[in-house]
This record gives C-alpha cells, structure tokens and sequence, in this order.
C-alpha cells in the first residue's frame, strides 16, 4: 500500500469512493453531512490542482483519499470552545474510504503525520452526527476542543492531534 497525489484521471474513482461513503454515513444515521452534491467534482479538481488531495493505492486500486491542506484554515479561526494554542497547522478535508474496515483511515493519518515536516499538529473537522468519523479520531487521540462553523454557517465539531 502507498500514498501518492491523486491525479484528474482518478476523479471517477474519488466520485465512486464519496458516494460510498454517504451511503456508510446515512446507513450509521448521519442524514446531513455532505449533502447537495458535496463534495462536488470542481472541489475535487481543486484540491488536485493545488496538490493537496492525496489517495491511498492497494495494488494500483485507490481505497482511500484525503485532502491534506496546510493551515490557516479560516473556518478555524473562530471555535466554540479553544484552539490548545496557536501552533501552525495542517488540515484534513474530505477523508474517505472505499470500504469499512481495513484501517484506511488511521493509514492515512500515520502517513499524514509522518509528511508533514515539524509542523505535527492536525485539525480535522466532523458533523456530529458523524459517529464513525468520531470513533476513527478519538481512538486515534485527536481531541475535540469546540464546534466551529463552515461558511454555510453549519456546525461542526473540531477536533486536534499533535504528534
């Protein structure tokens, strides 16, 4: 298994793989996270064309995708609760994985924490009806420190890790 940059001939595939994972996410009764066609197709060729989306290949098949994105985040910058500290940051957007199981997710968290230089500080947000996303950070050590709003003004539980 390895890590690489995703490509714009893999966005089928990442479309195919947040599909599935809206369908895991309703299926756990998580009705309203990623609603309205998000994450959108423009969203996806962004975060390649900034090189910030990432996807995680077991024999040449994408099983898991993330977009890793050096802070400042501004959604971040105003949280019900408290940041630990002002520490620079990277963020991760869009994690999913093509199936349950398998520790896709806590691979690409080691990986991210393992390229991420000096820096060793994550942030990552989740709705909070995102039980599973939840259980993946907290076993992992992220903590929650507060809710803070996305640009639609939706809450979102905001959760941190250092390393």
């Amino acid at each position: 298994m390895g890590i690489r940059l995703a490509t714009y001939n893999d966005i089928s595939t990442l479309m195919e793989i947040f599909e599935g994972a809206k369908a895991i996410m309703r299926k756990s009764g998580n009705m309203h996270q990623w609603n309205g066609g998000y994450p959108a197709e423009d969203i996806v060729r962004n975060d390649i064309e900034e090189g910030n989306c990432l996807v995680l290949c077991d024999e040449g098949r994408i099983i898991g995708t993330m977009a890793l994105i050096k802070g400042p985040d501004h959604t971040y910058a105003e949280i019900e609760g408290e940041w630990p500290d002002d520490a620079p940051y990277y963020v991760i957007h869009r994690i999913a994985t093509a199936s349950e199981g398998r520790n896709v997710a806590k691979q690409m968290l080691d990986w991210a924490f393992g390229h991420i230089g000096e820096c060793r500080v994550i942030r990552i947000d989740t709705h909070r009806d995102n039980c599973i996303m939840k259980h993946i950070l907290e076993k992992y050590g992220f903590r929650m420190c507060g809710v803070i709003r996305l640009d639609d003004g939706s809450p979102r539980d905001a959760y941190i890790c250092s390393r």
